[in-house]
């Protein structure tokens, strides 16, 4: 490729960070897209025309959201650091550094990155919380906890969990229901996957007790480890760590990762060069590669806050 094809690629991808489309600004404010077109057409929000098409300076829509703030709005002492919080995804971890997206993260489970997240000690906060009243995931619980803040819940990807077990699956293990009496590895409290745990536990009315519990994992891998090792009959985990560690699979359920992230940090470089990352080839084979994963509404807003 030419130096002057790299200047023109180069300018182009400053052009595709530095404006917003209307899709972007209206997913953000939580309205229709006719809604921002009559917006910038009496010039209620900054915005330039060019060619037929709307386009929106990120720094002009930042502006404008903290000059609209109302009296409300829980202020921020300081913007958050470029952290990801909350549940460790490995396709996740992965896109991060591949798309340069300049985040660091912090995973201590989903409890945690909720509360951390709350506390503005990062801009996103990874999540899969069940909700065993509503059947859904992770919007029950930021609803009842961020429900008057400037946050939104998208959607990560679909993933597939269930019993990690060693090869041949010597102890037999085909659901939830013949734990009982098995060496488990459990995670920390806080994570997802144990909260979901023991959900499944109480359905199948499985007292936690007359389970041999392991040391709790603090990690997807670190349950991986602990049945390869031995030190575990089963674990509760993603299907795409027990292919990595090769591990047998038993299937129990679908669960689905969201993103929660703050709505300002929203149109910064750091999670806009992910989300960007996520259109392309590359991204879409890794998630083939990993197995278990359906990114096919990766996107999508499952809740905006106020």
């Amino acid at each position: 490729m030419s130096s002057h094809e790299n200047a023109a690629r180069s300018e182009a991808q400053d052009l595709a960070e530095r404006y917003l489309t209307t899709k972007q600004v209206a997913a953000l404010l939580h309205v229709k897209e006719r809604k921002i077109y009559e917006l910038a057409s009496s010039g209620e929000i900054p915005g330039t025309r060019a060619l037929g098409k709307w386009l929106f300076d990120r720094d002009a829509i930042n502006s404008w959201l903290a000059d609209h703030a109302t009296d409300q709005t829980p202020q921020r002492d300081a913007v958050p650091a470029n952290v990801v919080l909350g549940s460790y995804d490995p396709l996740l971890e992965w896109a991060m550094r591949e798309s340069r997206s300049g985040l660091a993260s912090f995973l201590d489970g989903s409890l945690d990155g909720l509360e951390r997240f709350g506390r503005r000690e990062g801009i996103i906060s990874g999540l899969h919380l069940f909700d065993a009243e509503t059947a859904d995931w992770n919007v029950p619980v930021v609803r009842r906890r961020l429900a008057e803040d400037a946050a939104v819940l998208v959607e990560w990807a679909w993933r597939e969990r269930g019993l990690m077990v060693p090869p041949g699956n010597p102890s037999n293990v085909a659901s939830v229901s013949d734990l009982a009496g098995k060496r488990v590895t459990p995670r920390q409290q806080g994570a997802g996957s144990q909260v979901l745990l023991e959900h499944y536990l109480q359905a199948n009315e499985i007292d936690m007790n007359s389970l041999t519990l392991a040391k709790p994992a603090r990690s997807e891998s670190d349950a991986a480890l602990a049945v390869m090792e031995g030190e575990a009959d089963v674990a509760f985990g993603l299907r795409c760590v027990a292919r990595q560690f090769r591990l047998d699979f038993v299937p129990v359920i679908k669960e689905r990762f969201d993103l929660l992230v703050w709505r300002r940090e929203w149109f910064e470089p750091p999670f806009q060069n992910l989300l960007q990352f996520t259109t392309t080839p590359a991204f879409r084979d890794r998630a083939e590669v990993l197995t278990g994963y359906d990114i096919s509404a990766l996107g999508r807003v499952r809740f905006n806050g106020r």
